[in-house]
């Protein structure tokens, strides 16, 4: 009877894209890391995000005992950004107060901004978000505020969780051919 059996095509290990990316995989991004070597690090949890009928995901793990993150976009283009920054930044540290993110989400004008780290940063958009994480039982929901660096390749992102303080977390856009997936055979 097996022998009927529709057989699933084997996984190419060998060529695995930014899109493949999941929990157990080493991540490997050329230049990336300290002096200029390639930042390697095993993903030890995914982070699947919604917010409106924008998706994205984030697989993340330690690298030179700092967490980072590698946030995959796929839209009409796949856009990939690494969070490698091992600052922790604060609203504060923006030049924003939480009044100033309420009026920029009130008016969801994109010609808004702000400097920071000498670079401008253009208001993308704000909304509501959920993040469902592989290592918890239940998704989390929050608000989110995106800025996209003028005329560079820079993204911010701003989550505000019901109760708790505001995140905030610095990318770099990085090329999606930076970026290499190992994946152990059998996961």
């Amino acid at each position: 009877m097996s022998f009927f059996k529709k057989q699933e095509p084997a996984e190419d290990l060998a060529n695995l894209k930014v899109t493949d990316a999941r929990t157990g995989d080493v991540i490997s991004i050329s230049g990336a890391g300290q002096d200029y070597k390639d930042l390697d690090f095993t993903a030890d949890r995914t982070t699947r995000y919604q917010s409106g009928a924008r998706r994205w995901f984030e697989v993340s793990g330690m690298y030179m005992e700092r967490r980072v993150a590698l946030r995959v976009y796929v839209g009409e283009e796949v856009a990939v950004h690494l969070h490698a920054d091992a600052r922790q930044l604060s609203l504060e540290d923006l030049g924003l107060s939480e009044d100033d993110l309420a009026e920029i989400d009130q008016r969801q004008n994109t010609a808004d901004s702000f400097q920071f780290d000498n670079r401008m940063w253009l208001y993308r958009l704000s909304r509501e978000a959920t993040a469902a994480r592989d290592d918890l039982a239940q998704p989390t929901g929050y608000y989110y505020w995106e800025f996209q660096e003028q005329a560079g390749r820079g993204l911010l992102a701003v989550r505000k969780p019901e109760a708790e303080p505001f995140a905030v977390t610095l990318y770099d856009g990085i090329p999606a051919s930076d970026v290499t997936i190992y994946r152990p055979a059998g996961r």
